[in-house]
């Protein structure tokens, strides 16, 4: 979110709550939507499939890079070779034109080295984005069914700031406060961590023989 559309939505989140004593029967909540977020196992499943894919990235742009590199000695070597006097002036021409050949491949590996650097960026981006909005979605919509049944009018995020990044919600008592039960509803349905002491050959470890 950019800094305008942050310093508005502040602005308009201020202005919601000092407009609460006069709301008669409203309910406020709070909740830390960044705790929330960051301990989410999705978040922490959807990073971890960020970091794969950027390793898969890496990888294959070092064997690209290889390529390159070797591609870049075999110029250097003809280059070299065409100024040889030992050989005839019809050899040196022909592995010149060898050489010009082999610089034409270094420009496109050049080229295709960068467009897939921008094109790895770009991809690793949006699904960053779509992951990051997926996930705040589904979060959003369990703090709006909790604070439907629980007749909350507003839910205010402690963690979210100003324009100048200060904090907006200076004190709360913690009182109606929704974090860890949002929290605790998210991870209700998070997959049992992987057990590295499971036998990988079916064997039973109850001791029996």
């Amino acid at each position: 979110m950019n800094r305008s559309h942050k310093g508005t939505w502040a602005g308009l989140i201020l202005a919601a709550v000092l407009a609460l004593p006069a709301m008669g029967q409203n309910r406020l909540a709070t909740i830390d939507l960044r705790k929330v977020f960051d301990n989410y196992w999705k978040r922490q499943q959807a990073e971890s499939a960020l970091k794969e894919r950027g390793a898969a990235m890496d990888k294959e742009l070092k064997g690209m890079m290889d390529d390159y590199n070797k591609t870049k000695e075999d110029y250097g070597k003809l280059l070299e070779s065409a100024n040889d006097q030992a050989v005839t002036a019809e050899e040196r021409d022909k592995r010149k034109r060898a050489a010009e050949t082999k610089l034409l491949d270094l420009k496109t590996s050049e080229n295709t080295i960068r467009t897939y650097e921008d094109n790895a960026r770009e991809q690793l981006d949006a699904q960053k984005k779509r992951m990051r909005d997926s996930i705040l979605e589904e979060i959003r919509s369990a703090i709006n069914a909790k604070a439907k049944v629980a007749g909350y009018t507003l839910v205010v995020d402690t963690a979210s700031e100003s324009f100048n990044q200060t904090p907006i919600i200076l004190y709360t008592n913690g009182e109606n406060d929704l974090t860890d039960a949002i929290l605790t509803q998210l991870n209700a349905a998070s997959p049992p961590p992987a057990s590295s002491d499971s036998p990988k050959d079916g064997t039973k470890t109850d001791g029996k023989k």
